[in-house]
């Protein structure tokens, strides 16, 4: 059973959780490994170099938008592609995170949290609420 209550407040945790760690991972890409380098790192397994630009932005302003609240459900459903992506890297080196070039149970535990946002609602404290998705 659902808490009506808490629900909301259940959804703004993760929804900034989530937003926070899209802001960190994609300011880690501009700022530490240069967009330069994260293109050359996504070129070297198997993404094409430029796709790097777009998807540090994805996650920077994706994530903002999820901090502050805009269009939640739709922002968490749009950047799935990204975690996906980040996923299908790491399929290959096993479970755990803490192995070489690390392992695939953190991109995907994100994929699940970004759904469940998706699904759950906007959460309290909106700047701007998604439309009402699939409703008359």
């Amino acid at each position: 059973m659902i808490d009506t209550r808490t629900a909301p407040y259940a959804a703004l945790a993760l929804r900034a959780a989530l937003g926070i760690m899209f802001v960190a991972h994609g300011l880690t890409k501009l700022l530490v490994f240069t967009l330069p380098g994260t293109a050359a790192f996504f070129a070297k397994v198997g993404f094409p170099g430029w796709m790097a630009y777009p998807v540090t932005a994805a996650e920077i302003i994706g994530g903002a938008m999820l901090v502050i609240g805009v269009y939640p459900r739709i922002v968490a459903a749009a950047l799935l592609p990204v975690l996906i992506g980040a996923a299908s890297v790491h399929l290959n080196n096993g479970w755990s995170f803490s192995n070489p070039r690390g392992g695939w149970e953190y991109p995907v535990f994100l994929i699940f949290a970004a759904l469940t946002l998706a699904l759950l609602g906007d959460g309290a404290f909106a700047l701007k609420p998604s439309p009402a998705l699939g409703r008359r």
